[in-house]
């Protein structure tokens, strides 16, 4: 039980680690992190794997004394991600120092602005897209660009309609002289 507490704090601390580095401006700082957050998700699915016991495909065992595949394939496949993402950022890390001599994200413009804007431009963009009007389903109605035409039995004398509809005139048409059904 001591192992298990221990692994449990470890893990723990590697994700707290991880996260802390995660938020930080530097890419390279980003990649450690993320190695952390990596290095935590391996070392809970050792934890939840539990107690080692017989591979699985042995067979001749009791099933209670055979471990579990699931975790180890998880492990297998995390360790895989992990290693994708950390070569990515490699290539960013790079290529941001090539470009700028540095690893670091900067603001642009669109940062500040949206740092800037108030809540009063909020609320003005709230208001701008309540007043808008959800009637039309497409963004081509009444163009002549439109990508979808629809064809009625009114406008071809030779297309002939018989679908069901649910209109109230269409149901009435339908029923006979006595009413109800």
């Amino acid at each position: 039980m001591d192992a298990s507490l221990v692994l449990i704090v470890v893990m723990g601390v590697l994700f707290a680690c991880g996260v802390y580095a995660m938020l930080e401006r530097s890419l390279t700082r980003v990649l450690i992190g993320f190695l952390l957050l990596g290095n935590a998700a391996n070392l809970l699915l050792l934890i939840v794997m539990g107690r080692p016991g017989l591979a699985a495909f042995y067979g001749d065992g009791d099933p209670e004394q055979l471990s579990d595949p699931l975790p180890q394939a998880l492990t297998l496949t995390a360790i895989v991600i992990t290693f994708a993402v950390s070569a990515f950022l490699l290539a960013l890390i790079y290529r941001s120092w090539q470009l700028g001599q540095a690893d670091t994200v900067e603001d642009d413009a669109e940062d500040i602005a949206v740092r800037r804007r108030g809540v009063e431009d909020e609320d003005d963009m709230d208001d701008e897209s309540e007043t808008e009007s959800d009637d039309a389903t497409t963004d081509f109605v009444g163009m002549e660009t439109s990508p979808i035409t629809i064809i009625g039995s009114r406008e071809f004398s030779g297309l002939r309609d018989d679908a069901p509809t649910d209109s109230p005139a269409a149901r009435q048409a339908d029923r006979p002289e006595g009413g109800a059904r």
